[in-house]
């Protein structure tokens, strides 16, 4: 058996363990479902009326507010991969795995692909609820097919640096800061609201922080209207990001085991 071949099975081997730990354990999964459809429910039903008066947008508010909250969903999966990797170097199990005679990159691999099933599932069901209230994108499949890669460009990137806080940190407790960041810094960009609505400081930071291009592209292919320079920044934010979260992955399950 070949070096890839071998990788290949174990990864394949680490992606369903994954996954039955996802279909044993599945509060995780459903509140990483749940907390975004909720979301949507909430800004469309209770804040849609308020907060959509003051958006120059061609769709309803609805139209506006599901790039983001597609951005939300990512960060949730996120977190639960952050804590799934933690608790699993809390256990000791990530250390028998460097002991076993299998590919090193089997068990970062089989993490970030678990979770990337699992973000995109979520997703398509954020999708569902938002047709169901009234989304209607106007793009056609090759900007669908566009938004579809940006989104998981942005899934990859955010997992790598997820699968890298897990390894990281000593603790659940660990990893708090980055699940902040990946669950807050949604709410301080455009995914609810356009960022020449807020005011200073918060207006700079809004406009310049990674997430905002990002959702920006992703609501421009969808809804077919100009993405412009921002899909640009938007591809290089997250190529940027997944490079660094896997080598620092990398760089992390390559140290000694914990004493």
């Amino acid at each position: 058996m070949s070096t890839l071949t071998h990788t290949v099975a174990d990864s394949t081997t680490m992606l369903r363990r994954s996954l039955r730990h996802t279909l044993r354990y599945p509060a995780s999964m459903v509140t990483s479902l749940a907390i975004p459809v909720l979301l949507l429910l909430l800004f469309v039903g209770v804040f849609g009326g308020a907060l959509g008066a003051g958006i120059a947008h061609g769709g309803g508010y609805v139209d506006y507010i599901v790039p983001g909250i597609l951005l939300v969903t990512v960060g949730y999966g996120a977190s639960t991969t952050a804590l799934a990797v933690n608790k699993d170097m809390a256990e000791g199990i990530i250390d028998r795995f460097r002991t076993m005679a299998i590919a090193r990159s089997a068990v970062l691999t089989g993490h970030v692909l678990a979770a990337t099933i699992r973000t995109m599932v979520s997703m398509a069901l954020v999708i569902g609820v938002g047709l169901l209230m009234g989304f209607r994108p106007t793009s056609d499949p090759v900007r669908w097919l566009a938004a579809t890669g940006v989104l998981l460009l942005l899934v990859l990137a955010l997992t790598w640096l997820a699968v890298a806080i897990g390894l990281a940190s000593p603790t659940a407790e660990g990893t708090t800061g980055f699940l902040l960041i990946v669950q807050v810094l949604p709410f301080v960009s455009s995914a609810f609201v356009t960022t020449e609505s807020m005011t200073g400081p918060v207006r700079w930071f809004a406009h310049n922080e990674p997430f905002t291009p990002i959702i920006d592209t992703v609501r421009g292919l969808l809804m077919d209207t100009p993405v412009g320079g921002r899909g640009i920044v938007a591809v290089a934010w997250c190529a940027g990001l997944a490079l660094a979260g896997y080598l620092w992955a990398r760089a992390v399950f390559s140290r000694p085991p914990r004493p």
